[in-house]
């Protein structure tokens, strides 16, 4: 791994080349399988076609596509040629979906057959199922060695706060990436089951983690609970990757639970989303060997930034910073409750011709993640909210993430999703969307009486609804702008 400088050259530095490399499972149960050497060979193949294509080394090519092994080997095969690949999140508009491509720039889209009709027009589009062969011409290929400032890759922000950006990774940055977590973890023969998208910066560097540890990656196309839980199953997956709403709807699953048996899993590595007391309890009755890591990552600043290598910290904290990375908070309440800013190898090279969008890397080289952060008396960082979502009620400054964490220390609450809405004498006021735990009764009241017994009045949420699951945004966190819209639907109808 040392001497490599190609990000896509991770799999071919390490592991038997008849390993299996990747296990694609099917929603459906079927399996397509890939070894490291069909993997390897399928990544030099394409790195030879592209040229033969026309497409050279500094160009963009575009996959719009869900989760299955042959876009790892176009992701690879891209990066070896010093062509940036660029994911791009299906679940988007089609209006949105044209823009990404034309603002990356990308020569060719190559889709799957479910999103060939929401390709753009005016840019080639390539079928994996039936044209991917012209583009593969096999035989050996030699990485490009990048220069340091080279892009291996675009990954486009969800657009939540505005138009998506184009976010350049360097193969410098991610290759720290994945020595510093190998250095933390030896993953070497594990089994990762990755069911997040690979447009999302915590699936795909995952995916590279595994293939360049010797692990195997079990790639479901999306997450579907009772998919997940059989592919844990079948397959004895000894780490997987969530978010707290995958948890809260596998819970759901008794059927398919009944008959499963998931004590092969020893890491849940969850993200997106602080894990409070009752989530860490269910996820422990779920997953009974496996220990929890809370991580925390950005796509600009990398999903290397804090650690717990004792597996010391609360539950609900990230954890210490980590050795490689510098960390600060800034604010009028800092150092102990702030603004992140962090600087490490694994820092964006920017965004993608976007000179109308302020950079968040600043002079000193540090990075403003606009996310709040506490830090306790132990040096302990816990994830409070991001700078947009705060909002002002009645002069109070609110972050729905102290909320939540509040709501979720009740016993009967699994997950906590708290919105503004309009109101005419506080200006805006919080109101929550819940997840109960399974078989619990809880009722708006109580939960209401118990935020007024447990925080700032000006806190607490004025109505409380509850749900089976939480709706998910396209980057499988918690979609509040769905949620403040029903409950702006709810309030008109009351």
């Amino acid at each position: 791994m040392n001497a490599v400088t190609n990000l896509g050259a991770v799999l071919s530095a390490t592991g038997d080349a008849a390993a299996p490399a990747i296990v694609g499972i099917g929603l459906d149960g079927s399996e397509t399988l890939l070894t490291r050497g069909d993997l390897d060979a399928m990544a030099n193949a394409f790195s030879r076609g592209l040229a033969a294509h026309g497409i050279h080394r500094g160009d963009r090519v575009a996959i719009l596509a869900a989760n299955r092994p042959d876009t790892v080997a176009l992701l690879l095969g891209a990066m070896r040629a010093g062509v940036v690949p660029v994911p791009l999140n299906f679940k988007f508009p089609d209006a949105t979906i044209a823009q990404i491509v034309a603002d990356s720039g990308a020569k060719v889209v190559f889709c799957d057959a479910e999103r060939l009709d929401h390709a753009p027009a005016g840019v080639p589009v390539a079928s994996l199922e039936t044209e991917l062969d012209g583009w593969l011409d096999p035989g050996p290929f030699a990485p490009v060695d990048p220069a340091p400032d080279e892009a291996a890759m675009m990954l486009f922000t969800s657009g939540s706060t505005g138009r998506p950006k184009g976010v350049r990774l360097s193969h410098a940055s991610h290759l720290w990436v994945v020595r510093t977590r190998m250095a933390d973890d030896d993953l070497a023969g594990e089994r990762m089951l990755i069911a997040a998208p690979l447009y999302h910066m915590n699936a795909l560097a995952n995916a590279l983690l595994a293939l360049a540890s010797g692990a195997t990656v079990l790639l479901l196309p999306q997450f579907q609970a009772r998919a997940y839980i059989a592919a844990i199953d079948r397959h004895r997956a000894t780490w997987a990757t969530a978010v707290p709403p995958m948890i809260a709807m596998m819970l759901r699953e008794k059927e398919a639970l009944a008959g499963a048996d998931l004590s092969s899993v020893r890491v849940v590595r969850m993200g997106s989303a602080p894990v409070n007391d009752a989530l860490a309890a269910q996820t422990r009755a779920l997953l009974p060997n496996a220990r929890i890591i809370n991580a925390y990552g950005t796509t600009e600043g990398g999903p290397v930034v804090f650690s717990d290598p004792d597996g010391a910290a609360p539950t609900g904290s990230v954890g210490r910073p980590h050795p490689g990375v510098e960390v600060r908070l800034v604010g009028p309440d800092a150092p102990d409750l702030g603004v992140l800013q962090m600087k490490s190898p694994a820092i964006m090279l920017g965004y993608h011709e976007r000179p109308d969008v302020r950079s968040p890397i600043l002079a000193d080289g540090f990075y403003d993640s606009g996310d709040v952060f506490r830090r306790d008396a132990d040096g302990f960082y816990f994830f409070v909210g991001r700078v947009d979502d705060m909002f002002v009620s009645g002069g109070e400054n609110i972050f729905p993430g102290e909320v939540e964490t509040m709501l979720e220390t009740h016993p009967d609450v699994l997950q906590a999703s708290v919105v503004p809405v309009e109101d005419d004498i506080k200006g805006q006021k919080p109101v929550a969307f819940v997840v109960r735990r399974p078989g619990s009764s809880l009722d708006e009241a109580t939960l209401k009486a118990f935020a007024l017994a447990n925080a700032p009045a000006y806190q607490h949420p004025r109505r409380v609804w509850f749900l089976d699951q939480t709706p998910l945004a396209s980057t499988n966190k918690i979609d509040r702008a769905a949620l403040k819209a029903r409950a702006e639907a709810e309030l008109r109808g009351s």
